[in-house]
């Protein structure tokens, strides 16, 4: 789906002929630019990154494969800090794969299977708001039962932990957007009759690209913020950790180290610069094509590493020889795969005459999981039996302390995202600016900076709990300001320049243009950011620093004190009781603001 550019006059045509003007329009059009096919400079650095890379992997799967070792020293040297920053890296890489293939299957198949929509959209909702740490006893001890002799299961249980903190908005945004598609251009996709995976790669994928790519931005400032807590586990007497950025800022915070919690945060805010140039800045100004635009903007997103790269004889051969020939291999084996959709007459018959094998199939898949669900059910009541109704008393009331908690930092964050996501998504010029900024304030770990809010907090009325709500604030707000900037980057240039030919300024702008624009992607932005602070009430509520454990009334203190003891019976109770809330609020609130955006704000 790429940009639609109307004609150019032939005097214009004359004025671009340079050869700087041609690589432009080339690029604009989706044409591969003409390259100097000459090895540079630029070749020979991405073979040492690549050589480099390849050996740091063969480091970290050495430490992988390494026996078991449940507790390491973590050393607070600086001379460690770029090992540890390598692996938690790689951690946090691992977990962003998993989390956009995750993303993409379960997205695709909720936005085009409307019989399996409503349950897997229930189950996301339950999934987002289960807090990690209620992730930890059986992921852990699954993985580590599984592989006893290596740290294997103690980095695939970091990883998993990972991916619990960035795939829920990922998947969110690909949904919403998969659902909300012009018409025209699915009108277009049935006349075309695109196959299911011509679909998915053709429309699908590129109109929800901004917003994947924005996401992708938040889950990893996400992963950053959980770091601590996928890197240091602590299940009653056992406890387990791993060598990397968080371990190292988790130590430095419970031994009160100041000079080795900052230089710790000084090197987690080098390395998101450093993403963010290398990785992210490129990825957004390459998802500018995407856009559905009748015309071009003036200024446009630009990333220097990108020129670089598309000027890379390189990356020319690798495309050429390697990866188009792979890509064609592919697609003529999904097209045996996936035949063209058949006429609806034929679909008609087709579905009459299903065949047997599939049914069973079915049935049989059904009746596994059904059997699960019972045994699941089963084994969670036994434990629930255990819990004792003054618990469960303390629990309800500790859930509505908390849900005031979220609701507040849900209206701060909205106060001042949504002018900020706006401005920073129109300007090409503060996008470029403010990006970097952003990247790096929203994945700092709020709780390496939470024994400075304790400090300046301490004397105030409401101490932890105002403190608290801060921290849910840091943890969450980046959900709304990512959404929005989303939102406001894929606003289409004619409709700006229609509302400046008409002379549309102030907040009659707002209104008829900016906030039904961005409607979609803030309902986005603050279903994931509820589910987040609800997260974040488990570190907020319960913080340990320097040898002591502070905490305050409310249901993450709760499940954070039941995990820290091993009472795996009040854990559950907690963790039922959280997603129990979420799903409420989620069905009675942002399903319907959901279906709001689809029905009256859907470009198209």
């Amino acid at each position: 789906m790429a940009q639609v550019y109307a004609p150019n006059n032939p005097r214009g045509q004359e004025q671009v002929k340079s050869e700087t003007g041609l690589r432009d329009i080339e690029q604009r059009q989706g044409r591969s630019p003409r390259r100097n096919n000459r090895f540079g400079p630029v070749d020979l650095l991405i073979i040492l990154t690549l050589i480099a890379a390849i050996a740091f992997l063969m480091i970290a799967a050495s430490h992988w494969a390494a026996p078991f070792t449940p507790s390491v020293q973590i050393s607070l040297s600086p001379a460690k800090l770029p090992l540890y920053a390598g692996y938690s890296l790689l951690r946090m890489a691992l977990g962003y794969l998993l989390s956009l293939v995750f993303t993409l299957v379960y997205g695709h198949i909720a936005a085009s299977h409307r019989r399996a929509e409503p349950i897997m959209i229930s189950l996301l909702d339950i999934l987002q708001s289960i807090p990690i740490l209620s992730f930890l006893p059986a992921v852990i001890l699954a993985l580590v039962a599984a592989f006893p002799h290596s740290n294997i299961g103690l980095e695939l249980a970091s990883v998993i932990l990972i991916f619990t903190s960035q795939a829920w908005n990922m998947t969110f945004s690909f949904y919403h957007s998969a659902r909300t598609q012009p018409k025209d251009l699915q009108e277009f996709a049935s006349i075309a009759r695109l196959r299911p995976w011509q679909r998915f790669l053709k429309l699908e994928l590129p109109s929800s690209m901004i917003g994947l790519i924005w996401n992708s931005m938040m889950s990893w400032a996400g992963g950053w913020f959980f770091l601590m807590a996928a890197e240091q586990f602590t299940l009653g007497a056992r406890s387990f950790q791993l060598p990397g950025l968080g371990s190292y800022l988790q130590v430095a915070a419970n031994e009160g180290n100041t000079g080795a919690l900052i230089l710790g945060l000084f090197t987690l805010i080098l390395l998101i610069i450093l993403l963010d140039l290398f990785f992210w800045r490129p990825l957004v100004a390459w998802a500018d094509k995407f856009k559905v635009e009748m015309s071009s903007g003036s200024d446009v997103p630009s990333s220097p590493i990108l020129n670089l790269l598309r000027n890379s004889a390189l990356v020319a051969n690798a495309n050429r020889y390697l990866f188009r020939p792979i890509g064609t291999f592919l697609s003529r084996i999904l097209n045996r795969l996936q035949p063209l959709p058949a006429e609806p007459f034929a679909q008609e018959t087709e579905i009459q005459a299903s065949p047997v094998a599939k049914r069973v199939i079915n049935i049989v898949c059904g009746l596994a999981l059904l059997a699960l669900v019972i045994f699941g059910l089963f084994s969670a009541v036994r434990m629930l039996t255990q819990v004792n109704f003054g618990v469960w008393g303390s629990l309800l009331l500790s859930a509505g302390v908390t849900w005031l908690r979220t609701l507040a930092a849900l209206l701060i964050g909205v106060v001042w995202t949504v002018p900020v996501g706006v401005a920073i998504g129109l300007s090409p010029r503060w996008s470029r600016l403010l990006q970097p900024v952003v990247q790096v304030i929203a994945s700092i770990p709020a709780t390496a900076l939470f024994p400075v809010l304790l400090l300046a907090l301490a004397d105030l009325p409401g101490g932890l709990s105002l403190a608290a709500i801060l921290l849910m604030l840091l943890g969450t707000q980046w959900y709304i300001l990512f959404n929005v900037i989303a939102g406001a980057m894929a606003i289409p240039s004619d409709l700006r320049e229609a509302t400046t030919i008409y002379h549309v300024t102030s907040w009659r702008r707002w209104t008829t243009l900016i906030l039904p624009a961005i409607f979609p992607y803030l309902i986005t932005g603050l279903l994931t950011a509820s589910g987040g602070a609800w997260n974040a009430s488990i570190v907020s509520e319960y913080v340990q620093f320097n040898q002591h454990t502070l905490s305050t009334i409310g249901l993450g203190a709760s499940i954070a004190a039941a995990a820290a003891s091993g009472d795996f019976p009040v854990l559950l109770a907690g963790t039922l009781l959280m997603a129990a809330v979420v799903v409420v609020i989620n069905r009675l609130l942002w399903k319907r603001l959901y279906a709001l955006a689809e029905r009256r704000y859907t470009l198209g």
